[in-house]
């Protein structure tokens, strides 16, 4: 987000300036309580309810705060994610990863493709797409990257699996899918091992578009703020059936996990395993959805 946009946001959201100077000067000298609490605020306009939540957004801030297991930390890895989803489901269904580094002078850009990605492996964001080398801007990722590399994302929204994770940067092979420009990402929202909800997100990094469909692919009437839908009036992919099994395997045993997954061309291949989406800070408009969301989450009593 350049500074014109930022000033146009601070300028429509107010709330969303608290956001960031909550993360920016307040982030570590807080407690998670109140800093979720707070980051909550600023996000949906009202202090969630920690004690009984009812909505999919609160019950996603109780989840922060009670529900602490260290192998998440290995699942939101972005390169032992990979390893361990590949025992679960096959190498086939994984992105070929062409390196792993601690640094980025460990990096030969020489020896990597014409396109390639880099991405660390501890974040949200830290992202570097390469579509054609001889452009390739080696400075301005090496300063995207150090400074992703430098940041605790736990920090940000006090999600606990990312405390532990070792910041590292990941390359791996590029991918786009039939459109030829962009790879869009296909989110199954996942309950107790079952797939209840997708989110299609389109048009990534230019005019980013979301739209929520059900289990037998009809578009539902929702969105988030900030996020509108596509008016795009999409085909069920040809593995969609494959793409629900493998959503229900990758989050079997866990109360709730988005299984992110993208399919190129017939081909499905695995993105990430997301805990908390949108940190449970962004609110669904109608907001009648965050109580329906709510009631399919439910919270682990011990």
């Amino acid at each position: 987000m350049n500074v014109k946009d930022k000033l146009y946001k601070a300028i429509r959201h107010p709330e969303w300036i608290l956001g960031v100077i909550l993360r920016r000067c307040f982030s570590r000298m807080m407690n998670d309580r109140n800093f979720i609490r707070w980051e909550y605020f600023s996000g949906m306009g009202k202090f969630p309810n920690l004690e009984n939540p009812t909505t999919y957004n609160e019950k996603l801030q109780w989840l922060k705060l009670n529900d602490i297991h260290e192998e998440y930390s290995l699942l939101v890895d972005k390169y032992e994610a990979k390893i361990i989803v590949s025992k679960r489901i096959g190498d086939k269904y994984i992105i070929p990863t062409i390196g792993v580094y601690n640094s980025f002078d460990e990096i030969d850009i020489n020896q990597l493709p014409d396109q390639f990605v880099l991405k660390t492996t501890h974040d949200s964001g830290g992202v570097v797409v390469c579509t054609d080398k001889t452009k390739f801007d080696i400075k301005a990722a090496r300063k995207k990257l150090e400074k992703s590399l430098r940041k605790n994302y736990f920090y940000e929204h006090r999600e606990f699996p990312y405390k532990n994770v070792k910041p590292r940067i990941i390359a791996e092979q590029y991918m786009v899918d039939e459109s030829g420009s962009e790879l869009k990402d296909y989110k199954f929202f996942c309950f107790d091992g079952i797939p209840k909800m997708l989110l299609i997100v389109s048009g990534r990094g230019k005019d980013q578009r979301q739209d929520f469909y059900d289990m037998d692919f009809n578009l539902l009437p929702v969105y988030r703020k900030e996020h509108p839908n596509s008016g795009i009036i999409r085909k069920k992919p040809v593995n969609w059936g494959k793409m629900k099994d493998i959503a229900k395997n990758l989050s079997s045993g866990i109360p709730h996990v988005r299984v992110d997954l993208y399919h190129i061309c017939g081909r499905i291949l695995f993105g990430e395993l997301t805990f908390y989406s949108g940190s449970g800070n962004i609110p669904f408009i109608p907001q009648e959805w965050d109580y329906k969301i709510g009631e399919w989450l439910k919270l682990p009593t011990s």
